[in-house]
């Protein structure tokens, strides 16, 4: 078995479809949509797929803002934004049929960002 998660979820083409199916859920959900009414959606999600390589264990391509930066800027940005992502991150896995230990694995990377996305 591969170390790191991102060889066991199977590698790029696994970011990929999840990055994909990841915005079409945050888009499509009211109570968040709107922090990205302004962003490039295909910008965004090539940051993402770097982004989450990098931070599942593949290779370090990624070269946006830090997350603290990167979120500095969404006025109300609260915790039941952080949670809804993160759920649409978590059905993301699941809906791709990634195993229960990858997903708690991927969503304890995705909580130590809690902080930092919400400026505290």
């Amino acid at each position: 078995m591969s170390e790191n998660l991102f060889d066991r979820i199977g590698g790029n083409a696994a970011v990929d479809a999840a990055v994909d199916i990841f915005y079409k859920k945050v888009l499509s959900d009211d109570s968040i949509n709107r922090f990205f009414e302004t962003t490039n959606m295909d910008a965004q999600r090539e940051k993402q797929k770097k982004f989450l390589t990098f931070a599942f264990g593949g290779p370090n391509d990624y070269s946006g803002k830090d997350m603290r930066t990167a979120h500095a800027g969404l006025d109300g940005l609260n915790e039941a934004h952080f949670s809804a992502v993160a759920g649409h991150l978590e059905a993301t896995l699941e809906e791709l049929g990634v195993p229960a230990a990858e997903v708690s694995e991927a969503m304890a990377i995705a909580a130590s960002t809690h902080d930092d996305v919400l400026g505290l």
